[in-house]
């Protein structure tokens, strides 16, 4: 499914984040930034130990990436140039600011690929696996956040690149209910 807003073609699909073509993948990433599960632990170990190292010389220099936050490195072996690793944040029924950290991670995200000139990025269902951010939830504050972006930015496409048939019903539902057609 896609959409255009302003120019900006805002694609979901159901498929494997580690092979998109796009300038650059986003990496849901701990804050330590040296690789873990899901998401962040196929982009290493697909990276290849570039991504590592370049994610070790951010630590040393500013000792992590925070939540809501996100940091860019090369795309080692993977077909994106970039990676942007940002973080998301541990649900907590809300009850610890949950919403805006995840819009920040989505935003700061899209940011960094404007300021590095990255014209097509792909994202992952940030914070929705081991962080148990409800996916519905989680699926409205990430398309709400790229589209208000996509208004006021030019950037070429936007893809929502979604593991399961459950999270991409999630993301399709999230957003035929913010752009009705």
């Amino acid at each position: 499914m896609e959409i255009t807003v302003n120019n900006t073609r805002i694609v979901l699909l159901k498929g494997d984040l580690i092979e998109q073509a796009t300038e650059a993948v986003v990496n849901a990433a701990n804050s330590g930034l040296l690789g873990g599960g899901g998401v962040d632990g196929a982009i290493h170990r697909a990276g290849g130990p570039k991504i590592l190292e370049e994610c070790k010389l951010i630590r040393a220099k500013q000792g992590g990436c925070p939540t809501g936050k996100a940091v860019i490195t090369s795309g080692g072996n993977l077909k994106a140039k970039y990676v942007i690793h940002t973080v998301g944040p541990v649900w907590h029924g809300d009850n610890a600011n949950e919403s805006t950290l995840l819009r920040n991670a989505y935003y700061n995200s899209l940011l960094l690929a404007k300021e590095n000139n990255i014209k097509t990025i792909s994202f992952p269902s940030i914070s929705t696996g081991a962080y148990r951010y409800p996916v519905g939830q989680a699926a409205e504050i990430a398309l709400r956040t790229v589209i208000s972006f996509a208004k006021e930015n030019d950037i070429d496409e936007i893809r929502f690149v979604l593991f399961s048939d459950n999270d991409y019903q999630k993301y399709k539902s999230a957003l035929l209910h913010l752009i009705p057609s």
